[in-house]
């Protein structure tokens, strides 16, 4: 005989989104029960073309008692609880999920959010209609499958329920939470279950009280251990004391949380992206890489923590390490599972850039992997390529004859080297916006052009003698002194990087004269660039003045180092390694020190440096893990 099953639902101002909601669910349930509680809209007459069981409840700031209203008035074997942004797919087959009989069961929720991404977590959500399961908690309401004395069966639904306001209901949350702060306290002090205690330190969390997150998250976590909320909780916990960067704590915590629940993603996930913080590179990689291994499993699974996200971060960790090779397949697994995806567009351009791989061959690959056949694709394609300032711009406005604003037009010219036809649309304008202003400080630059410099000085918010410095580093003026202050400095990198990325040598050159006056820091990071982009050679030269400058700098020593690796300059690469342990001892000099025995087969050496890392820092994995293998 076939069960009966019963949707309820709590509603209030949801003419938006209700429709919908019925009508995914009309033809799949046997009662359609729902309670408003002072809809101000259509909301009530909307409800009342789907069923006659409408009814209206006083709202008094508790979600259990509305809760509780709605299920008392189903007539049914089973009850549905769906929220009004809230649909069943077209496929869900509730009479195949209640078939086993199972008193509850967990429905994966799938809450789309921002940015064509999505989180997908477990709740109760099919129930037996029984006088002994009800709801509790004023705020955070749940099924009481918890109180003693109840031996109620649980089971796993197939279907799942599409979520469609999550990224609105966290902002909103965060607004409601700060006002129900007091109620919550009241109700985790006088009834100090897992469930208030972890309700009460997310919504600490939510709201940016860390350190009261924190407190009490461990009051809950012992309590957890075998509940489906244990790894959201761990997750929860991690986070805060992640924004308050003890990540060395975080990940004592997640070191046992991964090997109880070994297939929950997000844990493993979070894990890795610490490691990476504390510069741990190879467990970071290591971990992530399990990520693809175990797949976008969990009771919580923010989608693409086991695929293409996890992609994305190696690709990202490997173009770190200035390994294009490796970065370049993971970013092109990322790009075939998710290619509309914009953060991995960039970085499958920004790898290939970097790697010097011809533009006709991007554009061919691109278009196997991203094949263009209606205007949004397009539009996210030249929005993508806009922001990087990519040369292929110009071929893609060409190819499909697209007609756009001038500035962008103008970007385009410049970043394919057609410095003139960028020059005369730049100086056609007659506003120039203020995200431009380094596309003309950098063609100013190329040109030596006094007209664009006038254009685009306003818009860098210089004092009038920085205005007057960077005009003399643009023209070439040797007299005098030039003095960089910081906001000069800053204004000089970002140009310079374009200028690497043009392979604009002769004007790189000159700008960076000035700039070698200037910070420590900043010429670092230029090094940084043209290692990043392949120059090697050139940087050598650069930090090697530099080491002569600064012979204790760790930044200055640690480049060195791995720039001397990356080229097989082995006996250099262990001069500078061995300075960077006795000027820091941190632990990139370990590892990287390892690296180098590695490359040369030096077993003893390996073992020694595994020996000091397993001692010096406990929370390291690998070391462990391959030590006297």
């Amino acid at each position: 005989m076939m069960k009966t099953i019963a949707l309820c639902m709590i509603v209030k101002n949801e003419k938006e989104h209700l429709r919908r909601c019925l009508d995914s669910v009309k033809n799949k349930v046997d009662q359609i029960v729902i309670v408003d509680t002072g809809s101000t809209d259509e909301t009530v007459n909307i409800a009342k073309e789907y069923t006659n069981d409408v009814y209206h409840m006083e709202w008094i700031n508790d979600f259990a008692a509305a809760r509780n209203e709605s299920i008392k008035y189903a007539t049914t074997d089973y009850i549905l609880v769906l929220d009004a942004d809230e649909y069943l797919e077209e496929s869900a087959d509730l009479q195949k999920e209640i078939a086993s009989g199972a008193d509850y069961y967990f429905t994966k929720i799938h809450n789309i959010m921002s940015f064509d991404r999505a989180l997908n977590h477990l709740a109760i959500r099919i129930f037996l209609n029984n006088d002994d399961l009800y709801y509790q908690n004023r705020l955070h309401e749940h099924l009481n499958i918890m109180d003693e004395g109840l031996n109620f069966k649980s089971g796993q639904a197939g279907l799942v329920i599409m979520h469609t306001g999550y990224t609105d209901e966290m902002m909103e949350g965060r607004e409601k939470a700060k006002r129900n702060l007091p109620l919550m306290l009241k109700e985790v002090e006088e009834n100090p279950t897992v469930y208030n205690l972890f309700n009460m330190g997310r919504t600490y969390m939510w709201v940016g009280k860390y350190e009261k997150a924190i407190t009490f998250l461990k009051r809950a976590y012992p309590m957890s251990k075998n509940l489906t909320i244990a790894s959201d909780l761990i997750i929860t916990l991690c986070r805060s004391l992640g924004e308050m960067k003890r990540y060395n704590e975080a990940l004592q915590i997640l070191q046992e949380a991964v090997v109880v629940h070994p297939k929950e993603v997000d844990l493993l996930h979070l894990q890795a992206l610490y490691y990476m913080e504390i510069e741990y590179y190879r467990d970071a990689i290591a971990t992530m890489t399990k990520c693809l291994d175990i797949g976008d499993q969990g009771i919580t699974v923010t989608e693409g923590h086991g695929s293409y996200i996890a992609h994305f971060r190696l690709a990202e960790w490997y173009e770190l390490r200035n390994d294009l090779v490796k970065g370049y397949e993971h970013i092109l697994e990322a790009f075939k599972l998710k290619n509309d995806f914009a953060p991995i567009m960039g970085k499958y351009f920004k790898i290939l850039e970097k790697a010097n791989v011809p533009l006709e061959e991007v554009f061919v690959s691109t278009n196997q992997l991203y094949p263009i056949s209606n205007s949004g694709q397009l539009e996210k394609m030249l929005e993508v390529m806009y922001q990087l300032r990519h040369p292929l711009l110009q071929r893609y406005l060409t190819e499909y004859n697209v007609t756009v604003q001038d500035n962008v037009m103008a970007v385009a010219r410049q970043y394919a080297r057609d410095y003139d036809g960028a020059q005369a649309l730049w100086l056609e304008m007659e506003d120039i916006e203020e995200q431009n202003r380094e596309d003309l400080l950098v063609l100013s630059m190329i040109l030596k052009d006094e007209t664009l410099f006038g254009r685009t000085k306003n818009l860098l918010n210089l004092s009038l003698k920085d205005q007057k410095n960077l005009y003399k580093i643009i023209m070439g003026d040797s007299s005098g002194d030039v003095k960089l202050t910081q906001h000069l400095e800053n204004i000089l990198e970002k140009a310079l990087l374009h200028l690497i990325r043009l392979q604009e040598f002769e004007t790189f050159e000159k700008v960076l004269n000035y700039l070698w006056q200037g910070s420590v820091s900043v010429k670092i990071k230029v090094c940084g660039y043209l290692v990043s982009y392949g120059f090697n050679e050139i940087a050598i030269d650069l930090l090697v003045k530099l080491f002569e400058q600064y012979p204790k700098d760790v930044s200055v020593i640690r480049m060195l180092g791995e720039v001397c690796l990356d080229l097989n300059y082995l006996q250099d690469a262990q001069l500078f390694y061995t300075k960077l342990l006795e000027v820091s001892g941190d632990y990139v000099a370990y590892e990287k020190s390892y690296e180098l025995y590695e490359k040369v087969d030096d077993e003893v050496a390996m073992n020694s440096v595994l020996s000091q890392i397993n001692r010096k820092f406990p929370l390291c994995a690998w070391s462990k893990q391959n030590f006297n293998r």
